[in-house]
Order: C-alpha cells, then structure tokens, then sequence
C-alpha cells in the first residue's frame, strides 16, 4: 500500500504519502474516540497506557466469591419505618403578601444539581423580601457546554402550581423591565445587579442590601447566585419552603420522566428489553419484578485531576492530569501538598471502577447484580472500567438500555442525562455514589427524605484498607461490611452550617 502511495506521488513527495497514510488510518483512531462507555469516553491521555488493576490480590478472589441467599436477601430488605415522615406542608390560606415589592431574577452556574439547590434558595429569598420570582436562568455550563433552560429540564407548569400559595413565579418580566437580560449584565455595571451576595447570606443580608434595589427600580439581579443563602438562623416556614421546592415542586419535564421509566421497567424485568434494542419503540416486559442498584460513578477527569491523587495510569497519567489542574485551577488545588498516601488515608480519593467495585463485591453484591452505571465521562475509558464490568455483567446504563430514537432528545445535553440518572436513581432499590459531590448529596438528601436505602462508603476506611496491598479477600470483607453497618440510610440530623439538601432532619422531616 505505501509503495503505490508512493508511486502516485508526481515528483516522488513524501509529505503527500505521509497525508495519504493518515487518510487511510485516521478512522481506526477516530473510532476510539467514539467507543461506547462502558460506556464511557476514553481519555487521549491514558487510551496508551491503559491502567492496569491496581488490587489483583482482592480482585482475584472478589471475581470468585460466593454469596451466601441469606447475605444477598439482606441488602435488598427496604429500610425498616425510622419514626420520621416528611413534614413540608402547604399554608391553610395562601400567605402571598398584598402587594410584590419587585421582581427578583437570579442566574445559576454549575451542573444540574447545584443549580437546583439554587433554585430552591431563589425561591426562599423571593419569600423572605415578598418579592416575585422570575422563573431562573441558568448558565451555560463551561465543562459541559449544555445550554439546557429551565423549562427544558423541569416542569414550569407544576413548579408554579404547588408555589402559588407561597409565593408569585413569572415565567418571563413584563415588557416593561424587558431589557433586564443576561447580556445586559454582561456589558457594564448596572445598578440593579446584586454581585456582593456572599457565600450563605443572612436573610437580615438580603433585606438590608436588596430589598433598597427592588424598592427603587422594581426589579434586581443576583448574580452569582450559587451557596448565597446560609443554611442556619432561618425562619422555620423559609426552611421548609426550600425542602418543598426541593422535594416537591421540582419534577423533571414529561419526556425525561417517561424515558426513567422506560429505563426502570427494563432494569426490573430484564427479559423485556432483548431483541427489541435499536428499533424505535422498545418493548416493556410484563415480567416479574427484579431488584437493582445504581452506582454513581463519579471519576470523570475534573474529579481525578481536583483530588490529586495516584490512580496508577504511570507518568503519562499524572503528567496529563497535573496538566489540566494547573489549567483549570492555576494552582488552586490544596490537596497537592499532601502524599497519595496521606490523601488516601484522609479519604480524599475517589474510588475508581475497580475499588467501588470491590466495594459492592465485599458488601455481599454478586455478578448476578443488577447495576445500573449513572455517569457522564469515565476518565481512563473502557480500559478504567473492564475491572467493574468483569465483577458485575450485568451492568447497563443509558446506552445499553435505550435507542438511539428515544435518546435523540437528551443526545449532548449534560443536565438532560443527568436528570435522567436522577430519576433513576430514585427508583431503584439502592443507590451508592463512588464520591462525595453534588449528585450525591442532592440524592442522598431525597433518598432520606423519601426513607430509601442509600450507601454511602466510608471512604476513609476505604483509602486505608486498599493501602494494604497484603490483606486478604476475607479480611477486606470483614472490615468493609464492619464499616458500613451504619450507613445504610440511617437518619443523621443536620449539624451547624451543614445543607438542608443533603440532611433534611429535622428541617424537611419531622419525628411521626
């Protein structure tokens, strides 16, 4: 092939059979670029040193264990009534005030999850300054560059309706105050723009330093808007109207509702979906109902370079990862200063495929398991994740167990499929994350607001257990089921400065 390359080149050029070379080559790379997850992207950077496991003493008899029917029928035993119900109630009578002091408007950065812990603060502070709230806008997020509006991920229509005794929502300004856009802010120092809020402001704060705006011009902005509202010396009718937007008034839009359970029906009767995938219209099974577990795995390349930790890709890993922190954060990552050891034994690391695998293997999971992967980009790619599908088969995600046709609406949206692993999540029988982050607390929150089984791994144990490359399967075993006996969805009561959204005891939940 590269002799007739050359032979067709006029004046015997090189560079044209090198360019020629490529044509016929690029494909093969470029199909890697686009392999399903595991369905995860792969990262250029490890795709050429693919990390190998890093625990093949435990690994080896994780792939061969056993579980016992009376240790696999315990993990799927829902939790027992705790003595807490949800106490978020609407007022007897409306309590909107005679007469609105203005339009608020707030604008939200960051992924799906922080965005609605924002909007459950916007709706808070509409309330503390009696104020009508502009329905929120949310930024177009520099990772993901998903440009997705409210509208576009949750129900407008019902968010209005469960909030129209509580306070006024608009879904667009009059004509009047029209020219209050995000570009208008964006051009110069306006007047009726709030940048000072600081992070978890008093509600004193808001009443003394925006309420003067809204009086004077009938409308401010608050911009940035994310953590701008403390968590401690709230009223109690402000703190249970943040845990009824969260709880409530939040619904995702029809489509990515149905599409949940589409999802949810495929995972409980598996039989349902085979044959069926690629076609259009799947169709749903009438099978008994099965258990399943989702696994958030959060070990995308923002989390691995931020922890500064090893995750045993070689050089070429730890030189593309210091690459990027140094990029993104110039400097800003703290945890640099610590040793991976010490970070580990910190429980500052994220679990990667392998050890939130061998995680679920030790709590009494087997490779008949149900697992269902939400996730957006797994760093490392298939190569990083082989491990966790060897020890769990019948791991689905997204992709596995849709079309393409009903994908077509979430396709490229990052807030869109991440709402779709939200509603997943809050279906399924368990739901474990492999790091702390905002898509964890957020479900861990509604998972005890609704009295779900929900493990949360016990990541200091966890960084000093896999530090030990000499200990045995039986005694990781022990340790880890020693260590997570009681986190397992067990009620733990709000401390000082903690968020309403991640503990709602006692704030959104109250003794029965």
């Amino acid at each position: 092939m590269m002799r007739l390359l050359l032979q067709c080149q006029p004046h015997g050029g090189r560079g044209g059979a090198l360019a020629g070379l490529f044509v016929l080559i690029f494909p093969v790379f470029l199909t890697s670029f686009f392999s399903p997850l595991g369905h995860a992207s792969p990262s250029m950077f490890t795709e050429w040193n693919v990390p190998k496991p890093r625990h093949s003493r435990i690994l080896k008899s994780a792939l061969q264990r056993e579980t016992t029917n009376s240790q696999h029928s315990d993990l799927w035993i829902p939790l027992a009534n705790q003595g807490w119900r949800p106490c978020v109630e609407s007022p007897k009578t409306p309590s909107l005030p005679e007469k609105s002091e203005g339009y608020i408007q707030v604008f939200l950065d960051g992924g799906l999850n922080q965005q609605r812990m924002g909007i459950c603060d916007a709706v808070a502070v509409a309330k503390i300054l009696n104020a009508t709230l502009v329905i929120p806008h949310l930024e177009v997020n520099p990772v993901w560059q998903d440009s997705s509006s409210f509208m576009d991920i949750f129900d407008v229509d019902h968010f209005i309706n469960v909030l129209k005794d509580d306070i006024s929502i608009v879904k667009e300004l009059p004509n009047e105050f029209s020219w209050s856009t995000r570009e208008y802010y964006a051009t110069a120092i306006r007047a009726t723009r709030i940048k000072t809020a600081p992070v978890h402001a008093s509600a004193n704060w808001y009443l003394d330093n925006v309420l003067p705006v809204l009086q004077s011009y009938g409308i401010a902005a608050i911009a940035p808007f994310s953590h701008r509202l403390a968590f401690d010396n709230l009223p109690m009718d402000i703190q249970q109207l943040r845990c009824k937007v969260n709880f409530q008034a939040l619904a995702f839009v029809p489509h990515i509702r149905q599409l949940g359970d589409s999802l949810v029906n495929r995972l409980r009767n598996p039989l349902g979906k085979h044959g069926a995938l690629g076609t259009s219209n799947l169709q749903e099974s009438t099978v008994g109902a099965g258990n399943f577990v989702v696994l958030h795995l959060r070990f995308d390349k923002d989390m691995a370079a931020h922890s500064a930790c090893d995750f045993g890709g070689g050089k070429a890993e730890k030189k593309a990862l210091a690459k990027y922190r140094q990029a993104i954060w110039q400097g800003r990552v703290l945890n640099s200063q610590f040793t991976n050891e010490e970070l580990r034994n910190q429980g500052r690391c994220p679990l990667t495929p392998e050890e939130i695998g061998l995680l679920l293997a030790a709590l009494g999971f087997d490779n008949n398991t149900r697992l269902y992967l939400a996730s957006h980009k797994v760093f490392g790619g298939e190569a990083r994740i082989s491990t966790l599908k060897k020890l769990f088969p019948l791991m689905e995600d997204k992709k596995s167990l849709t079309s393409k046709a009903e994908r077509a609406q979430i396709k490229g949206k990052a807030s869109l499929l991440a709402a779709v692993d939200y509603y997943v999540s809050m279906h399924s029988n368990i739901f474990i994350s492999a790091s702390p982050g905002n898509m964890h607390n957020a479900l861990v929150g509604h998972r005890t607001y609704e009295n779900l089984k929900t493990i949360r791994p016990n990541m200091a144990l966890l960084g000093q257990l896999f530090l030990n490359k000499s200990m045995s399967w039986s005694d990781f075993q022990q340790s880890v089921l020693e260590g997570h006996e009681n986190r397992q969805g067990q009620i733990r009561l709000r401390k000082p400065k903690q968020s309403i959204y991640t503990y709602p005891a006692p704030d959104c939940i109250c003794h029965s």
